[in-house]
């Protein structure tokens, strides 16, 4: 399934063309056009999913194996210090493009990137009852 309006359906399936790192009948691997840092690259199912939520669990479990060869690859042929696997869900996680796809962030020691939150206080009663009020 496709959609026709999106624009990582149409780079996935190479209607647009991208620089492909890798692909194979399920994802394309591209270099994202506002990267990050050098190295920073996007794995993309070739069908459309808007978000992990709508993923197959079997498409998931080969994205993260996908994103541990490649990022070991992309790490190590750039000499990256480290490396963010970053996927985000919605608009308020900061999910741009409404198509589920990994971020691959080699990540350099003086990079200036800062990827992150601000961590809040929380008591342990409180989380317990969070906990609890998920659980239902």
């Amino acid at each position: 399934m496709k959609d026709a309006n999106c624009i990582f359906c149409k780079i996935a399936n190479g209607e647009i063309p991208s620089a492909t790192l890798y692909e194979d009948d399920v994802f394309r691997v591209f270099m994202d056009l506002g990267p990050a840092t050098k190295g920073h690259a996007l794995i993309v199912p070739k069908d459309h999913y808007n978000d992990l939520f709508e993923l197959p669990e079997e498409t998931a479990a080969s994205a993260i194996k996908l994103a541990k060869k490649l990022g070991a690859q992309i790490r190590d042929a750039l000499h990256a210090d480290g490396m963010n696997i970053v996927q985000n869900n919605g608009a308020a996680a900061g999910q741009t493009v409404a198509h589920f796809h990994l971020h691959m962030i080699p990540r350099y020691a003086d990079d200036g990137q800062k990827i992150g939150w601000q961590p809040r206080e929380i008591t342990p009663e409180k989380a317990v009852e969070i906990a609890a009020e998920i659980k239902g």
